[in-house]
């Protein structure tokens, strides 16, 4: 039979939900359970394989072998996407309305530059400073994403076995599999001898996979990765070889199809929304209050074109423009500390994604275990710990040529018995049955110091107890020959007792094989079969463990300290992760498996979700939708994991963990590397992102709760003043100086109460905030305005340049001064004291200030020296000002329980 290759091609096929193409799942489906005649025929090729013209033709028609992976954006759009940034669009917008009446609607001569400057240098140093971190950024996680260049065995057509680049591989391909090779694409196996392959990285399961040539015929009904006569490009050989033909290759591979859908674009983070409301909070205050003072300032003074440029430097004022570069400061110096801590930023925005993290999903293997198998217990057929059972199953381990899994290298580590026993010198190897799929179990016969023959076979317990015709009753001694122990006949109730003994090890979350034996005598032929494997006697139980690692429980108690909830989503099965889980603290009151969870409604997920910790035998996109999920309900998600299965759940989550060890697309979809596969360096980068976070929130609250004062200051002084309260250009110097002095904010620490929750933007608490606080500078610049106004008699146009000397200073050091006031919900100076450069930095711009009006250039800015008796007023104004806000800080912590 032939079909028509065209007709197959996955070009004219849709895509299912999961991002494979239906066209190539039919394809893998038919292979599978076919037979090798109609597989050739089906991809047109041979025993022979393909002709290198067909080979070219193909790779016309199908592209390379190769995936779909996300690369760093050219470094120009990089910088372009600096500028793109709210509060940069707002000074964009102010720097136009400047530009035109500053320059270009007044005449030659009266042009003023100095709005325009200020603002563009702003801009510039944001942006630049944004783009030099992304920028090196992404150059260091180019690194981490290249992808190993290998080569596969292929026969072509008249030609010889020969290695070619994987990406030349096409369907139709006959390829040749070996110990040690990855699987370059998606292969139907055609023969095969003792072959196992480990999909650790697909599928999260440890243990390899078994893989042989014989149909399924019910392909059709279960899913692709359950085939075992497939294997999928990504996976490598762990033992045996084969001969196998390509049926998919590239971006329609299984692979292929996982990494084409992490490459899409991320979706929107709680950093993105939480930025993106304060900026709208930002504007909306904004767009009321501009045009209020703008009113006022006309009808008041009824200088149209003065209370414009009087708005325009209100509406600078208003805008925390230093916010894009003060954040990406923060950043990145949380990202220069986490480093040093063994974790690696990617994406600067994760930072403070990582320190809002309430909920850290993560895979079991390698995380909350060692990933390595160890045996746990070797039990007798009574259920106690007998070293007899060891002593068999070591023979059996250290004598079969097969494939040596993790289980019989964790026997095999016993290396005590080996001299103990004399494994190699008094039993002597005769033959062995190979393991297969089909009877999950193996045997070797060793030829005994007597001359006897000893089957050993151990394997699955159901497959193996059938086998049983009888179980040694222990004895008290301690030694292999078998003539010393008492045999007693399989009957229910041991087989009873047997069952029950394998199921409480499986709820202690041990993989549970059975250990059997069969004596022959001296002159059986050595033809032993799958027939001589019955009639044994069982001798007891092997346990075997993927450990808790000693360092998992008190990460997790940590992390539940720093008010983070571990949930599990794994590939494994429940049981076992049901221990793992008890042995590291994480309670587990329901389990969800990847069939209960097809089966819920998202109404039904989404009501659940909060109550379940573990989710098990999950595939990738069942992972995506449990992240998903728990955003839905409002959680900051992060993801930790390190295979192609954990790749898209990595990308769906507000911050993807994974570590340097991890497949290249895991590292890819991540947005934070860990050097170390650990959770305390996991909860170490979480006190960094909110340490990062809370420096970051605290020049938001100062800054608007600072501005929206003074701009209430301002909408006083213009209703009752004959003058302006201060120039435009005396409140941008104001506003510069102010920001300049929050620069060493990134360099501050917190209070450690501050970093034991997490922490989200929230914008009804910013505006709350300003609302609040804001108001209180007003009182005192309305003190400051009754004595400059009466005291030093500045009430008239002629002496505005005092008055307005003398609110400059007042402004600029009381909202310096605040810094301090709001920094901690402590009583600043006595009970927290900020770190050296933010009182240092704090300090000289307060020196700057009070230094202007004396300056030599103060004439210039239309500013004059102030009396003596002027600071006087001023420290008492200062101290009153900081001990208000004490008070309301102090009612505002116990009304709405928060401060920053």
């Amino acid at each position: 039979m032939k079909l028509n290759f065209k007709a197959t091609h996955p070009f004219h096929s849709a895509i299912t939900s999961n991002g494979m193409n239906i066209g190539t799942i039919t394809k893998l489906q038919n292979a599978s359970k076919q037979n090798e005649n109609f597989i050739y025929a089906m991809l047109e090729t041979s025993e022979e394989g393909i002709s290198e013209v067909t080979a070219y033709d193909r790779i016309q028609t199908f592209g390379t072998n190769e995936i779909q992976h996300q690369k760093a954006p050219a470094w120009y759009r990089q910088l372009l996407k600096s500028f793109l940034n709210p509060f940069i669009y707002i000074l964009i917008i102010i720097a136009i309305v400047s530009f035109i009446i500053d320059i270009w609607l007044p005449a030659k001569e009266e042009r003023d530059f100095k709005t325009l400057i200020v603002i563009s240098i702003m801009i510039l140093i944001s942006a630049l400073l944004r783009f030099i971190q992304e920028f090196r950024s992404n150059s260091a996680a180019d690194k981490l994403k290249s992808m190993v260049k290998t080569t596969a065995t292929v026969k072509r057509k008249f030609l010889e076995k020969k290695e070619i680049p994987i990406s030349e591989l096409v369907p139709g391909d006959v390829i040749h599999l070996s110990a040690g090779d990855m699987i370059p694409a998606d292969c139907r196996i055609m023969q095969s001898k003792d072959l196992f392959i480990s999909e650790s990285m697909l599928t999260g399961e440890a243990l390899p996979v078994e893989k042989n040539h014989l149909p399924i015929r019910d392909a059709d009904k279960k899913q692709i990765i359950e085939l075992n006569n497939l294997c999928f490009m990504g996976t490598n050989v762990v033992s045996g070889s084969a001969t196998a033909l390509i049926v998919a290759t590239g971006k329609y591979t299984y692979f292929g199809s996982i990494s084409k859908s992490i490459t899409t674009e991320r979706p929107e983070t709680a950093f993105d929304k939480g930025i993106n409301k304060l900026s709208f909070l930002l504007i909306r205050f904004m767009l009321v209050m501009v045009p209020v003072i703008f009113l006022i300032n006309g009808f008041v003074k009824g200088d149209w074109l003065e209370a414009l440029l009087f708005s325009v430097a209100v509406a600078i004022g208003l805008t925390p423009e230093m916010l894009p570069m003060i954040v990406t400061a923060n950043l990145a110096k949380g990202a220069v500390n986490m480093s040093k801590h063994k974790v690696i930023v990617k994406r600067l925005d994760a930072i403070q994604n990582i320190g809002a993290m309430d909920i850290l999903c993560t895979d079991k293997t390698g995380t909350l275990t060692l990933d390595k198998i160890v045996l746990e217990k070797h039990l007798n057929v009574l259920g106690a710990e007998d070293d007899e059972v060891l002593k068999w199953a070591y023979l059996n381990s250290f004598h079969q040529t097969g494939l040596k899994s993790l289980m019989d290298k964790a026997i095999l580590e016993h290396i005590e018995l080996h001299d103990y026993l004399k494994a190699d010198e008094q039993y002597m190897k005769a033959d062995e049955i190979p393991f297969d799929f089909q009877r999950r179990r193996m045997s070797v016969i060793l030829k005994m110091h007597n001359g006897k023959h000893l089957l050993i076979c151990k394997g699955a317990v159901e497959e193996m107890l059938e086998l049983c015709s009888h179980a040694f009753d222990p004895g008290e001694d301690r030694s292999v020959h078998i003539e010393n122990d008492v045999a007693v006949k399989m009957d229910d109730t041991m087989r009873n007792t047997v069952l029950n003994t394998s199921k409480k090890m499986n709820e202690e979350g041990l993989r549970v094989l059975l250990v059997a034996i069969r004596e022959f005598d001296p002159f059986h032929p050595l033809t032993y079969s799958i027939e001589d494997e019955k009639n044994m006697t069982l001798t007891g139980f092997i346990g075997f463990l993927d450990p808790a690692k000693p360092s998992a429980q008190p990460s997790i108690e940590a992390l539940h300290k720093l008010g983070v909830t571990v949930k599990v989503l794994t590939g494994d099965n429940e049981i076992v992760t049901q221990k793992i889980c008890k042995d590291v603290g994480i309670p587990v009151h329901h389990i969800i498996n990847g069939h209960e969870l097809d089966a819920m409604s998202e109404e039904e997920l989404t009501e659940q979700i909060d109550q379940v910790s573990v989710f098990a035998k999950l595939n990738p996109l069942q992972k995506v939708r449990v992240v998903q999920a728990l955003r839905d309900k409002g959680h900051t998600v992060g993801f930790m994991g390190d295979g192609i299965n954990d790749a898209a759940a990595l990308k769906q989550a507000d911050v993807g963990i994974s570590v340097d060890t991890a497949v290249d697309i895991a590292k890819e979809s991540a947005d934070i590397i860990l050097l170390e596969k650990d959770l305390m360096v996991l909860r170490k980068g979480v006190i960094y992102g909110r340490r990062t976070f809370g420096n970051i929130i605290k020049y938001i609250k100062m800054t608007a709760s600072s501005n929206f004062g003074n701009m209430f200051s301002m909408l006083g002084a213009s209703a009752f003043l004959p003058f302006l309260p201060m120039l435009p250009v005396h409140l941008l110097i104001q506003n510069l100086l102010y920001d300049v002095s929050q620069i060493s904010i990134p360099w501050d620490k917190m209070d450690e109460e501050f970093l034991t929750e997490p922490k989200k933007w929230d914008a009804v608490d910013v505006r709350r905030f300003m609302l609040f606080i804001g108001p209180i500078s007003s009182i005192f610049d309305f003190i400051t305005y009754a004595v400059m106004y009466y005291f030093f008699k500045a009430n008239s146009p002629e002496h505005q340049t005092l008055f307005q000397s003398g609110w400059f200073v007042e402004g600029l050091l009381s909202q310096t001064l605040i810094i301090h006031m709001i920094r901690t919900r402590k009583i600043p100076f006595i009970q927290s004291w900020a770190s050296t450069p933010v009182v240092a930095l704090t300090s000289l711009i307060m020196a700057i200030g009070i230094f202007i009006p004396f300056s030599p250039f103060a004439a210039g800015l239309k500013l004059q020296p102030l009396p003596l008796s002027y600071f006087p007023w001023l420290v008492g104004i200062l101290l009153s000002y900081c001990l208000l806000t004490q008070l309301v800080k102090n009612w505002f912590i116990k009304r709405f329980t928060t401060w920053l």
